[in-house]
This record gives C-alpha cells, sequence and structure tokens, in this order.
C-alpha cells in the first residue's frame, strides 16, 4: 500500500508538469523494482499493472510544461511514444530481472539454513552421545553405593518380608538403570574406535538406510596399481556420513534395479563412486547439479522418478557443501549417453558421482586409531 502510495502521488506530479515530457517520469519504475526485490509475486504485478496504466494515462492526460517566455514544451509525437514505450519495457524488464536475482538470493539462503539445519542436528547427536557417556561414568558410583546398601539391609531383613521384598526392589531397579546405562553409553569413555572406521564400514553405514528400497546395492573397494592393499581406515565424521547417504539416497531413488558404490585408494588420495543404471541427469541441468533448488532428473514422461515426495532440490546441495567441507572434490556426470534407448544402453547407465579427498584430510591419523579411549570429565 505504500509503494502504491508512491506510485499514484508521483504520477499525479507528472500529470500536473508535462506528461512523458518530463524526464522525471523514468521515478515510476523505482516502486515496481522495489516490490519485485522484496514483496511477493502478486504484489508486483499489481504494482506493475498500476504503473503501465498511470504512465499511459500520463501519455493522453497531462498539463503541458511551459517555457520561461510562456510557450508550451512539445516534443514530436514519436519521441513521447518512445518515452512511454522505453518507460514499459523498462518497468517489466527491471521488474523481472530484479524477482529472478531476489529469489536467488532467497534461494541461497533458504539452502544456506538447511544445511546449518542438517550439521546442527548431526551434530546434536554426537553431542549427545557424549552426554549419555558422561552420565553414565557419573552415575555409576551411586548406583554401586544403592546396589551395596539394599544387599545389605536384604541380609538384615530376613525375617521382615514385607521390609525385605522392598530392598529387593531397589536392588533391581539399580541393576536395572545400571544395564539401561550401559546400552545407551561406553561407561563414561569418550570411545576413539567410534571416531573411525574402515572405509567400506563408513559406506556401508552411509547406505544402511536405502540398502532394503527394493533396489540392489553392490559394493567394492580396491587400491590403485601399485598401492598398499590393506584398506585405510578413515575419520568418521558426521558431515562425511550425512553428505554420502544423500548421494546414495538419490541414487537409490532414480535407479531401475542397482546402485554400484566403489572405493579407491592410494597413498596420496581416496576416490569414492556412487552409480546407478537410471536414466542420469538431464544435459540441460547437468552443469548445474549441486546448485540450490535445482530438481535434476526427469523421466521421459515429465514426472519424477520417485512420485512418493516432491523433492525441494537441497539434497544434492547439502551433500556437497557437506562433503566440500571435509576437503572432497565432486564431479557429477552420465555414464552413457542419456539419449540412447533403453536397448542401446549398457548396465551402468545412469547418474555418476565421484568424490575424491587428499589421504592427509580422510584418513584417520596413527595417534587416534591406536590411542586408548580417554575419559569424559565433566
Amino acid at each position: 500500500m505504500t509503494l502504491l502510495f508512491d506510485l499514484s502521488q508521483l504520477s499525479f506530479l507528472i500529470c500536473v508538469t508535462g506528461g512523458l515530457t518530463n524526464p522525471f517520469a523514468l521515478l515510476l519504475l523505482a516502486p515496481v523494482t522495489i516490490s519485485a526485490s522484496a514483496l511477493e509475486l502478486r504484489t508486483t504485478v499489481i504494482l506493475g499493472a498500476t504503473a503501465i496504466v498511470l504512465v499511459s494515462l500520463a501519455a493522453f492526460v497531462h498539463l503541458p510544461m511551459r517555457l520561461e517566455d510562456g510557450s508550451e514544451l512539445s516534443v514530436p509525437v514519436l519521441f513521447e511514444f518512445g518515452f512511454w514505450l522505453s518507460i514499459v519495457i523498462g518497468i517489466l524488464f527491471l521488474s523481472l530481472y530484479s524477482r529472478r536475482v531476489a529469489m536467488e538470493i532467497r534461494s541461497m539462503s533458504d539452502a544456506l539454513l538447511a544445511t546449518q539445519m542438517a550439521l546442527a542436528r548431526e551434530q546434536k547427536l554426537t553431542d549427545l552421545g557424549g552426554v549419555v557417556a558422561a552420565a553414565a561414568h557419573e552415575l555409576g558410583t551411586p548406583l554401586a553405593t544403592i546396589k551395596l546398601v539394599s544387599a545389605e539391609l536384604m541380609r538384615e531383613l530376613k525375617d521382615q518380608p514385607e521390609l525385605l521384598d522392598d530392598a529387593r526392589l531397589i536392588r533391581d531397579q539399580a541393576d536395572r538403570c545400571r544395564d539401561i546405562l550401559r546400552d545407551m553409553g561406553r561407561a563414561g569413555k569418550d570411545d576413539l574406535h567410534l571416531r573411525q572406521a574402515p572405509l567400506i564400514t563408513a559406506l556401508r553405514e552411509a547406505a544402511e538406510p536405502h540398502v532394503a528400497r527394493g533396489k540392489t546395492v553392490l559394493f567394492s573397494t580396491a587400491p590403485v596399481d601399485g598401492s598398499s592393499d590393506r584398506q585405510p581406515t578413515i575419520l568418521r565424521r558426521p558431515e562425511i556420513i550425512h553428505g554420502l547417504r544423500n548421494l546414495i539416497q538419490n541414487a537409490v531413488d532414480f535407479a531401475r534395479t542397482t546402485v554400484w558404490i566403489e572405493a579407491e585408494w592410494s597413498d596420496a588420495m581416496i576416490s569414492i563412486r556412487i552409480m546407478d543404471d537410471g536414466d542420469g541427469y538431464p544435459p540441460n541441468v547437468i552443469g548445474r547439479i549441486g546448485d540450490p533448488f535445482v530438481r535434476v532428473r526427469r523421466t521421459d514422461r515429465g514426472h519424477t522418478s520417485r512420485p512418493e515426495y516432491e523433492g525441494m532440490g537441497l539434497g544434492l546441495f547439502i551433500a556437497k557443501t557437506l562433503l566440500e567441507r571435509s576437503g572432497a572434490e565432486l564431479t557429477f556426470a552420465n555414464a552413457t549417453d542419456p539419449f540412447l534407448t533403453p536397448e542401446e544402453r549398457p548396465e551402468r547407465s545412469g547418474a555418476v558421482v565421484e568424490a575424491v579427498w587428499a589421504a592427509k584430510d580422510l584418513i584417520a591419523p596413527e595417534t587416534l586409531v591406536q590411542g586408548a579411549n580417554l575419559r569424559i570429565d565433566t
């Protein structure tokens, strides 16, 4: 309403000061541009349509501008039409351009927020494990004391059955608390083995939620020629597990029957490839894979391959951001030409995602692999 009022009073001032011969008629672009940048689409359409109507009205209904000698300032009709046309085109072009830029900025902001939420969730899960371990450690001594005292009471209350049952109940509940804490934590230890895992174990953990969804998920690991056959032990970082899980989810969603997860390593690098036998990425968006709000793959009929939900296009963006933060370089490609017929396609015909890390960024240090568990102090 404020912009509409500004537009109306500006149009009135232009009408009483020469109409389109007034060079300040260009200011009619300002309210529409501001609306396109900051307000919703419906408001921008209303303001844009109103601005076009008012500038058209000013071309026919206006008080002429007079010069110092009292004569009217007049311009050729062709020039006046050109002024009108340029303002109308400016309203349309600037509003559309500003709208697109504003939407890209908001999309990036929403995508960043989604990434931060995913990282915060993983961090909370990690912190929760530490809190449980600390609680188990701190409560171990009181529970042991309760059990010891209850056992002493049971011996002294053998001739009082009612009180004996109460003492036995206290002991049983103390044992139950001990068992619960044992299941939830690691007896007050920050277990270093949970911070690292063999490469294939980390891959299976990332794929675990999607291996039973009706598609075959095949794993393979191998050293690069001339490298050690010993499988590396990598850092089990939440962003790596979460990022790989998103990539595997996309592959399972769009695969026809099979997903391949392959890992290679050498002394200098570790590479992970995720492939499927689906249709692959459309050529028109493959250059934008990893950008926020890009819905990547469509079937020949124009519908998504996963009709059970409508994605926001953030999955690949979040996975790419998380993995790049861990030091990975990601490559997105198609295994074969997406325009081949189903009969011409080889077995591995879908999308390929490759993540490559420098070995020093992913392999767990020897001090971590061989170190002793650390006590959690609160």
